[in-house]
């Protein structure tokens, strides 16, 4: 079951980020060996989760967005309530981590 993962880059961040509801932010670069094993990851709960709106951020592409998000390593998830950051989960952890930090703010 596979949901869709919205492509974010510095002109739709704000956009992305506001819309309300639940928002998950996943900063990554196709050179990141850690970001290459949590996209699936993210992929899949995009499937498992329709109340949430998940998106990845391309850092090398979007440096903007990273630098003002204070992005120092990758993969940064960040997940937004209602245009509020309200969780930041650095490194590449198990599905039932991010699940876990999801269901928090749902």
């Amino acid at each position: 079951m596979s949901g869709s993962v919205a492509t974010v880059t510095d002109a739709s961040f704000q956009q992305f980020t506001t819309q309300g509801g639940v928002v998950l932010v996943d900063f990554w670069a196709p050179w990141c060996g850690p970001c290459r094993r949590v996209g699936p990851v993210i992929e899949q709960l995009s499937g498992e989760m329709p109340n949430v709106h998940f998106g990845k951020l391309n850092t090398d592409e979007n440096q903007m967005t990273s630098v003002q998000n204070g992005v120092m390593s990758i993969p940064t998830i960040m997940v937004y309530k209602d245009g509020q950051k309200v969780d930041q989960i650095v490194g590449a952890y198990p599905k039932e981590h991010f699940v876990a930090a999801l269901k928090k703010h749902l």
